[in-house]
């Protein structure tokens, strides 16, 4: 009898002492979750980045401005290198400019395990990458799986076997809470806004057309240069940004802002199915040849590194697979994105962009010739011409609603139609555009939480791209 008193009082003691353990564990996972949920409030400095291996001028125009929700201290986790050396001096111009300097501290950790470094030590919350991309989305996945949230420069992928891993590392991040966003800048370039917003004025553009293979219902076309100034500087491009093992084909590189915009514009705020809503219907690749003296105007080597031989050809041409188009649709809209890279752009012009949506009303073009002197001009141009249809009174109603949203909106005749004349103040150019969408990443962070229609279409795009790139070989 004693002994069984005993074994009870025993067990009795054993359960009251694990009781308050296993209390105590649910009490920790809940303060755990409470906490993830509330992570970031917009306080002042509670954001600690981290950049990732910069080999890229994107991870540093993410710090051209600072953020009052941002801690002024950078922890940068790299190789030691040129790429590391041109990204500090990168943050020291902004520091050092007199018009609104910067004061951003850097912690530089080099060596060969840097990444590691990072996981294990992080002295951050959002870490940034923008560089190789052959690497990058194994820096994604690892990254969001030692629960840190990562902004990303695109493309996140380049190959068709990153998809599944990709798609593995976003629900990794929705279980976790982490957020995982890619830096899709041309949503914020003024002509491109209003673009779509006079898409949704059926007055004025009707409906959206479906188009076909050879006249899509919108297109999409992108000229950039190797040789360019940013901020001001010549820009010194690392040799693997020539080799499109590393770098990815222009297929899968602009082409990502592109199919970006596609979506934005034509579904707003509409989540797209890779599975059953897109299909690539037909692609095409093709190089621009660089010869040894421009190659070494934009890198500053003498001599193809050895990765870069398998691209030589006639001895000393490098061909760089930069470019590419495919046609696509988007339940049954015809979409088409057409990237081209040459060497140098001609006297006083810049990267240019030609966008087309064409409606049952109108058609609405940005072009960025120069006619428009290389700066990106929307015109309305009527389907119907002459003065039956009040057509120019039904524009001028559209534009009186947008000021309310866009003051200083106005218009003057063109030759197939109207020109919408912007404010200056609007024209802030691509280098800001990257502050904005971190703006917008933050405000996410304190959302706690993408919108749905946001994870949808990333991974969308991203299947777009990456088929499109298997359909052109």
């Amino acid at each position: 009898m004693k002994i069984k008193q005993l074994y009870f009082l025993l067990v009795l003691g054993i359960i009251s002492c694990q009781s308050p353990k296993s209390d105590m564990k649910d009490e920790s996972n809940a303060a755990d979750s409470a906490e993830k949920a509330t992570q970031f409030t917009g306080a002042k400095g509670e954001i600690r980045l981290m950049t990732l291996d910069p080999g890229h001028f994107h991870a540093a125009l993410v710090q051209k401005y600072q953020y009052d929700q941002v801690d002024s201290t950078v922890n940068i986790y790299a190789p030691e290198g040129d790429d590391l050396q041109e990204h500090l001096k990168r943050i020291e111009r902004f520091n050092s400019r007199e018009e609104a300097p910067t004061n951003w501290q850097s912690n530089v950790h080099t060596g060969q395990d840097f990444f590691e470094k990072m996981l294990q030590e992080k002295p951050g919350n959002v870490m940034v990458v923008s560089g190789s991309n052959a690497k990058k989305t194994k820096y994604i996945h690892e990254t969001v799986k030692a629960g840190i949230n990562v902004l990303a420069d695109k493309p996140m992928i380049i190959k068709p076997e990153a998809f599944p891993l990709l798609k593995e590392t976003y629900e990794l991040a929705e279980a976790s809470g982490v957020l995982l966003y890619d830096i899709m800048t041309e949503r914020y370039e003024i002509t491109t806004m209003l673009q779509k917003e006079l898409s949704q004025q059926p007055d004025v553009f009707g409906q959206l057309e479906k188009g076909t293979p050879d006249n899509p219902a919108i297109s999409k076309e992108s000229v950039h240069h190797f040789f360019k100034y940013v901020a001001g500087q010549p820009l010194k491009r690392p040799a693997w940004f020539f080799d499109v093992e590393q770098q990815g084909e222009g297929i899968v590189d602009v082409s990502t802002h592109l199919v970006d915009l596609i979506f934005w514009e034509c579904f707003p705020e509409q989540g797209i199915d890779y599975q059953s809503d897109v299909e690539v219907v037909s692609t095409r690749r093709w190089p621009t040849r660089l010869s040894p003296g421009q190659f070494e105007k934009v890198t500053g080597l003498q001599d193809y590194p050895d990765y870069l031989q398998k691209d030589v050809v006639e001895d000393s041409i490098l061909n760089v697979y930069s470019n590419g188009s495919f046609v696509f649709t988007t339940r049954g809209v015809h979409g088409k994105v057409s990237v081209t890279w040459n060497y140098q752009a001609p006297e006083g012009a810049k990267d240019t962009h030609f966008s087309m949506m064409r409606g049952t009303q109108a058609n609405l073009v940005i072009r960025q010739d120069k006619a428009q002197d290389y700066k990106p001009t929307l015109y309305v141009e009527p389907i119907a011409k002459g003065e039956g249809n009040n057509f120019e009174e039904k524009l001028q109603d559209a534009i009186a609603r947008l000021n309310d949203k866009y003051p200083g909106l106005s218009l003057k005749p063109s030759a197939d139609g109207w020109e919408v004349i912007i404010p200056d103040k609007y024209k802030v150019g691509h280098e800001a555009h990257f502050s904005q969408v971190t703006e917008k990443y933050l405000q996410y962070l304190v959302d706690g939480k993408l919108p749905e229609w946001e994870l949808q279409n990333i991974l969308a795009k991203y299947y777009v791209t990456t088929r499109a790139y298997s359909l052109s070989r």
